[in-house]
C-alpha cells in the first residue's frame, strides 16, 4: 500500500523539478542538503601541501554586508579541525568556526570516508 503512494509523489516531485530552472533545483538541493546536512571536508593548500583540515563541516556560507546585504570575499562555516590531517574526529580535536579569504586555495568536497 505504502509503494503505491510512494510512487505518484515521486512522479510528482520529478515534474515539478523538471519544469525548475538550474538554479531553483541546485537551491532545492542545497535546501535539502541544510536540511540533512553534509559530511563536508575542507582542505586548506599552501601551495601543492595541505596545511588545515576540517571535517565534518555541514557547509560553507557566503558572509554578506550588514548594511548593503553584498556578498563578501570570505566563506564561513563549522567544523572539527583535523589537526593530524587522518580524516578522523580524533580525542582532544573540537568542532571550531573558521573563515577562509575568497583568494586562497582551498577544496571543500563530501567526505570519502
Amino acid at each position: 500500500m505504502r509503494t503505491s503512494f510512494a510512487l505518484p509523489c515521486a512522479f510528482a516531485l520529478l515534474a515539478v523539478l523538471a519544469g525548475c530552472t538550474q538554479e531553483q533545483q541546485n537551491q532545492f538541493g542545497r535546501g535539502v542538503q541544510n536540511w540533512t546536512g553534509t559530511n563536508g571536508v575542507l582542505e586548506i593548500y599552501a601551495g601543492d601541501k595541505v596545511v588545515r583540515r576540517f571535517i565534518r563541516v555541514d557547509k560553507l556560507s557566503t558572509a554578506l554586508g550588514t548594511s548593503d546585504s553584498e556578498a563578501r570575499s570570505y566563506r564561513y562555516g563549522y567544523g572539527v579541525l583535523d589537526e593530524n590531517l587522518n580524516f578522523t574526529a580524533d580525542p582532544g580535536e573540537k568542532k571550531v568556526y573558521f573563515e577562509v579569504g575568497g583568494y586562497g586555495t582551498y577544496v571543500f568536497f563530501e567526505n570519502p570516508r
